[in-house]
C-alpha cells in the first residue's frame, strides 16, 4: 500500500511510484508508434476508400467506460472487504488475549498463548500470498505443534485448533468455567470467520469471461482509435491516441491489480504492517520486554 503525504497537484502528476504506469508504460509506447505508422499509411488507405469515423469510437468509448467502472467497484469492494476482514483480526485477537490474561493472570504459560495468536497472523498473511511459512512459525511454536500445522492441508485453521486444546486444558483443569469457555471460544470463532472470508476472496476471482472480454475490447479499441483520429488531428493523433489508451488500459490494469488484494504490489494491502502491529500489541499486552520495532514505509512509501 502506498502511504504518501498530502503533495502539490503538480507533483503528483509526475509521481512514478504507486501508479500503474510502470507495468503499461510499453503498450503506451506500442500504441504511440502504432500511430505514427497510422499517419505514414493514411495517404495509402486514403486511395483505397477507407475511412474510420469518431462516432462509432464516442459510442464504443462510452460503453466501455461504464464497464471499467462497474469492473473496478467490484474489485475495489474486495479490497474493502478484505481490509475490513483484518481489521476483525485485529480486534478479535486483542479482544481474545485481554479476556484470557484477565482470566488467567497468574498462568506460567500465556507467552506460548500469545505466540499462537502471532503465528495464527503471520501464517493467514503467508498462505494468502503463497509464501514458505514454516521458517517464519518456527519462532513462534514448538517443534511438535509446527509439525503439525505444517502437515495440515489449512495451517492457519490447525493453529485455531492449537488455540482451542490450550483452552480446553485449562477448563479441565478447572481454571476455566464453561461459560468463560463458551466466551473465548466465540472469540476464536470470530478468528475462523476472518480465516473464511479471506480464502473466500483468495479463491474467487472476478468471472473470467468478463475480464476476458473487457480487456479484448479495450485493446481493440486502443488499437483502432488511431485510424479514426489521424483524419482530423494528424500528428498530433500519437499524443491523443497515447493519452486515451492511457486512460482505458490504466484503469483496466488497475482492477487486475485490486482484485487480489492480498499480494505484494503497491496499491495491496500492508499485510507485513497489519501481522507487524498486532504482534507489538499483543506482546505488550503481555508486558514482554522483547518488542519488534514497528515497520513503517520505505523510500517510495510503499508499507508492504
Amino acid at each position: 500500500m502506498i502511504v504518501r503525504p498530502q503533495q502539490h497537484w503538480l507533483r503528483l502528476i509526475f509521481v512514478w511510484h504507486g501508479s500503474v504506469l510502470p507495468k503499461i508504460y510499453t503498450r503506451l509506447f506500442l500504441n504511440f508508434l502504432l500511430s505514427i505508422a497510422v499517419i505514414l499509411m493514411l495517404p495509402w488507405y486514403s486511395s483505397l476508400g477507407i475511412k474510420f469515423t469518431v462516432a462509432p469510437f464516442s459510442i464504443l468509448g462510452v460503453a466501455i467506460a461504464i464497464f471499467l467502472g462497474f469492473k473496478n467497484n467490484a474489485c475495489y469492494s474486495r479490497y474493502v472487504e478484505a481490509r475490513l476482514l483484518w481489521g476483525q483480526l485485529m480486534i478479535a485477537a486483542r479482544s481474545l488475549f485481554r479476556e484470557v490474561k484477565n482470566t488467567l493472570p497468574d498462568d506460567p504459560h500465556l507467552g506460548e498463548f500469545v505466540r499462537l495468536q502471532i503465528a495464527f497472523a503471520h501464517c493467514l498473511r503467508m498462505t494468502l500470498r503463497r509464501q514458505p511459512q514454516a521458517e517464519q512459525l518456527a519462532g513462534y511454536m514448538s517443534a511438535d505443534n509446527l509439525r503439525r500445522v505444517m502437515d495440515s492441508s489449512s495451517p492457519a485453521n490447525r493453529i485455531l485448533l492449537l488455540m482451542g486444546e490450550w483452552l480446553a486444558v485449562r477448563r479441565r483443569e478447572g481454571q476455566l468455567s464453561d461459560i468463560l469457555f463458551h466466551s473465548l471460544n466465540n472469540r476464536l470463532n470470530d478468528m475462523s470467520v476472518v480465516l473464511s472470508g479471506c480464502e473466500r476472496i483468495a479463491t474467487t476471482p472476478v468471472p473470467f469471461a468478463y475480464t476476458l472480454i473487457l480487456h479484448r475490447t479495450v485493446y481493440l479499441f486502443c488499437i483502432m482509435l488511431p485510424f479514426a483520429l489521424v483524419v482530423d488531428l494528424h500528428y498530433m493523433t500519437p499524443f491523443v491516441s497515447a493519452l486515451i489508451s492511457y486512460t482505458f488500459i490504466s484503469l483496466d490494469t488497475l482492477a487486475e491489480e485490486l482484485e487480489d488484494p492480498f499480494g505484494t504490489e503497491d496499491n495491496d494491502l500492508p499485510l507485513d504492517a497489519i501481522c507487524n502491529a498486532m504482534e507489538r500489541d499483543l506482546l505488550q499486552m503481555n508486558d514482554e520486554e522483547a518488542i519488534p520495532e514497528r515497520l513503517l514505509p520505505d523510500k517510495h512509501y510503499q508499507l508492504t
